[in-house]
């Protein structure tokens, strides 16, 4: 029997992409729940276990209380429920070093044995450093959190999901590449698409650093108007800081997405069946949204909509090489 080419290669990727998508989803969790500023310290190796004895819990306790957090927003919490938001957080960063170690043993492995061809080797080379840089990142957003306000730099959080989801999406586009050729870049339309899910994500993360999520719960109108009264309130900062502005360009870039995704289903729907599960997520994903706003962001919706738009940007993707010349 012919054995498929890269066969434990692709696997290994599958497997790697698999642990980001569900990272991306823990750390959806992770804030949703107000649990991401629990850990005010950051110990790279020291941290791979939880507090085991009640004097380590009370010691990262005491800390925590000394933050802006807990001054301002949980005030009196009892150590129950500092436990339960310490366990997200410390799933989290736990995820991260799985997927690190998951990355990095077999990737040697792979080397050492000539299992990679060359011409990828710069690719996962890169693909290295990025997983590296965000665990910096991620220590970087939760840092603004820690210092007067209780609360992380919404471009910081977008930045650190942003980077989540490149990652992701070269390890898809590696597979691909592994599975049906070197793809060239994508023609036009479904660079256009891919962009605007992009962008639109990228929008949504702003929403959630900003909370933006849990005013003007109606659609299609904001406050009665088209365009919120407070648009263009902050100046030049007003894209990052407003967060009517940003559930504004969020929900219309969404519905860009959606128009974009129909035009790149109508040219790709005969090649197999990508382009349906792509456009049934787009529709699912979208009806999610207006749900998820109307409902003010329930933590179960807030989740489901984040990984939902890991997934559509997976799907996209794969129509997007598809669609794209070979070497």
């Amino acid at each position: 029997m012919h054995k498929q080419p890269f066969f434990a290669l692709k696997i290994w990727l599958l497997v790697i992409a698999g642990l980001v998508f569900a990272l991306i989803s823990i750390g959806g969790i992770t804030r949703l729940s107000g649990s991401g500023l629990s850990m005010v310290e950051w110990r790279l190796l020291m941290g791979i276990l939880p507090p085991l004895s009640e004097g380590e819990w009370a010691r990262v306790f005491a800390l925590y209380q000394q933050s802006p957090e807990y001054q301002h927003i949980n005030q009196g919490m009892s150590l129950d429920a500092f436990k339960w938001i310490f366990f997200w957080e410390f799933l989290h960063r736990i995820m991260g070093r799985l997927v690190g170690i998951a990355y990095i043993a077999p990737l040697c492995y792979f080397y050492w044995h000539g299992r990679i061809p060359s011409a990828y080797h710069p690719r996962f080379v890169f693909l290295l450093i990025l997983g590296a840089s965000q665990g910096l990142i991620g220590w970087w957003m939760v840092k603004s959190g820690l210092i007067d306000t209780p609360q992380v730099a919404p471009y910081r959080l977008a930045i650190h999901l942003g980077l989540a989801l490149v990652i992701l999406g070269m390890l898809i586009w590696t597979l691909a590449d592994l599975h049906y050729g070197c793809a060239r870049f994508p023609p036009l339309n479904a660079s256009f698409t891919l962009a605007s899910i992009a962008l639109t994500i990228l929008a949504g993360a702003l929403v959630a650093g900003l909370n933006g999520g849990r005013i003007y719960n109606e659609y299609p109108l904001m406050g009665g108007n088209f365009i919120p009264a407070e648009y263009g309130f902050y100046g030049w900062k007003d894209f990052f800081e407003n967060p009517a502005t940003a559930q504004f360009h969020h929900r219309w870039l969404g519905a860009l997405s959606v128009l974009a995704v129909l035009n790149l289903w109508h040219q790709s729907k005969t090649q197999g069946r990508a382009p349906n599960i792509m456009l049934a997520l787009t529709i699912a994903q979208f009806l999610l949204g207006i749900t998820t706003l109307l409902y003010q962001v329930p933590l179960i919706l807030g989740v489901f909509h984040q990984a939902g738009a890991a997934f559509l940007l997976v799907s996209v993707l794969w129509v997007a090489h598809e669609r794209a010349p070979k070497h």
